[in-house]
């Protein structure tokens, strides 16, 4: 049973991650070129 869990809970994990970087992927390129400008500077 307790490895049931272990399960569901690593595949919710995985899940939520793929969603997110899907969903934040423009904010994260938006957020790295702008770390990247203000390195330059």
């Amino acid at each position: 049973m307790g490895w049931l869990v272990l399960l569901i809970v690593a595949v919710v994990v995985v899940a939520a991650v793929l969603w997110g970087k899907k969903y934040f992927r423009r904010e994260i390129e938006r957020a790295k070129r702008i770390n990247r400008a203000n390195k330059n500077n």
